[in-house]
């Protein structure tokens, strides 16, 4: 993520932790931060999208169209600035027969953190490489989007616990282009066969099994939890 936010690590694991499990078949994490660590953001979408009358999923939709030269894509690549993400995302909703406002789709994106999957996160830090790999946009308080800075000052913490960390509005790649996960790889020092990788959406999931990581789709928390922890070897709850 962004300010504060480590570039580098050791790879290694963190003073006074334990070495892997020899039950493990990886031993380095990456993780997505929103949507896995965080709550998800099209929850809000949909509550946006519910009042001002518009059919759920229709954000995700424009976002899904021309996804390498959208609106959204540029700004997470900070080629435009957000507010000329409004209006380009603005005029991609009008051209779908829909008045939609860029600025208020920008304030669903800070979720709140997940205590059971920071909990993971720690546990996971204090043991092995772990690392973060997020799609994010120069908007809001801090790497994490927020709101307000108090939200900022908590996900801070959290972002201290990555031994490295990658924004797409930082380094001018985005998710799914292999090259950001090869990034990350290469900054924190792992083997992507021996690495778990993390993300909500399945289409960012796909370039990280490409590498040979194994890919994990976080639609329910525990139960991603139960499959990192099979792959770990250890107990992260």
């Amino acid at each position: 993520m962004s300010e504060g936010s480590p570039s580098t690590a050791d790879p290694s694991p963190r003073a006074g932790g334990n070495s892997p499990s020899a039950t493990a078949t990886v031993d380095a994490v990456l993780f997505d931060f929103g949507g896995v660590i965080t709550e998800s953001p099209f929850e809000a979408f949909n509550r946006y999208e519910d009042r001002i009358g518009v059919p759920r999923d229709t954000i995700r939709q424009i976002n899904a169209t021309n996804p390498d030269t959208n609106a959204w894509a540029r700004l997470e690549r900070s080629e435009v600035s957000v507010d000329e993400f409004a209006e380009l995302f603005e005029a991609e909703a009008a051209d779908r027969g829909y008045e939609m406002s860029g600025a208020q789709v920008l304030a669903c994106l800070s979720g709140g953190l997940r205590p059971r999957m920071v909990r993971a996160l720690e546990v996971l830090a204090a043991r092995l490489p772990v690392g973060c790999v997020t799609n994010n946009v120069r908007t809001g308080h801090g790497a994490g989007m927020s709101r307000d800075a108090g939200t900022a000052a908590a996900i801070a913490e959290v972002m201290k616990l990555f031994g490295v960390v990658i924004e797409s509005s930082v380094v001018g790649l985005r998710k799914p282009d292999p090259r950001i996960y090869e990034l990350a790889c290469d900054r924190l020092g792992i083997d992507p066969a021996r690495t778990a990788y993390l993300d909500d959406l399945g289409i960012n999931c796909k370039p990280a099994a490409a590498m040979g990581m194994a890919a994990i789709k976080v639609t329910d928390p525990d139960e991603a939890l139960r499959e990192l922890e099979a792959l770990v070897g250890f107990e992260l709850r």
